[in-house]
């Protein structure tokens, strides 16, 4: 029902004559959201697979709840830094009940997965969204929390296999990696570890970043992502951040599926 609304709230935005170009370039910057007519007028094929595949199907199948399907879709455009849907998919997101200060940690993880200035780039769209549903600090997470609990024992042989392969050669990075990334960000208590599982491959897989894929897809599932939850996710990937980039992925995830215990 929440797609359903956003969905024809997009289809009402995209109606909107010309005059109100202006009005949208507002909301979100340089970039103004294109509307049906516009696509229309450049690919008319590209619309209607928009309107019928995307919309109409792949959002709608089993398998992945809308929400881990927005938080998907999100973490894909924010870290290939595509602002022109950012928007639409911020709205959804919270329509689709994930909640602003989930947002706000998923802006957060995604500046050490994709890059500070993709971040930065999606706060700015963020601000926009937020200030018109009236979102304020009190909805947000604050800067210094309290940790979750961390996993000593796995915690500790991580940092050793990395600081064995990697330690002499570059030891800042190594030092981040467990001060700041793993005895840090993935502890704050604002977004779940499955979510931030699911924030980082789908981050991974965007950036077709296989080679980080196996570990961070096996803590996924042990984070409690299902494989029939993983494997929509990747559906979810192909429309949003092409095909290549999914069929590179699906090897190494199918290798995880058939390594882990049944």
């Amino acid at each position: 029902m929440k797609l359903q609304t956003a969905a024809i709230a997009l289809l009402s935005l995209m109606a909107m004559p010309s005059a109100r170009a202006a009005e949208t370039t507002t909301m979100i910057g340089s970039k103004p959201m294109l509307t049906y007519e516009d696509v229309r007028k450049v690919a008319p094929a590209l619309e209607a697979y928009t309107q019928n595949r995307l919309l109409g199907d792949v959002w709608k199948r089993p398998g992945l709840a809308p929400r881990d399907r927005s938080i998907i879709t999100l973490a894909a455009l924010i870290a290939r830094n595509q602002t022109i849907e950012m928007p639409y998919h911020f709205n959804l997101a919270l329509d689709n009940g994930v909640k602003p200060r989930e947002i706000s940690e998923i802006i957060t993880h995604l500046a050490f997965y994709a890059g500070w200035a993709n971040a930065m780039s999606a706060v700015a769209v963020a601000k926009e969204v937020f200030a018109a549903r009236h979102i304020g600090a009190d909805q947000l997470p604050a800067a210094a929390v309290t940790l979750l609990p961390i996993d000593e024992a796995a915690e500790a042989q991580r940092a050793t296999f990395v600081q064995q392969q990697f330690g002499t050669a570059f030891p800042g990075v190594v030092q981040y990696t467990t001060d700041v990334l793993f005895r840090d960000l993935w502890l704050r208590p604002d977004l779940a570890p499955r979510d931030r599982s699911l924030v980082t491959i789908s981050a991974l897989i965007a950036n077709g970043q296989t080679a980080q894929l196996t570990p961070h897809l096996n803590r996924a599932m042990d984070n409690g992502l299902t494989q029939t939850e993983a494997s929509e996710a990747i559906t979810q990937l192909a429309f949003y951040v092409g095909w290549p980039n999914v069929f590179s992925a699906m090897p190494v995830a199918k290798d995880v599926f058939a390594k882990r215990p049944r």
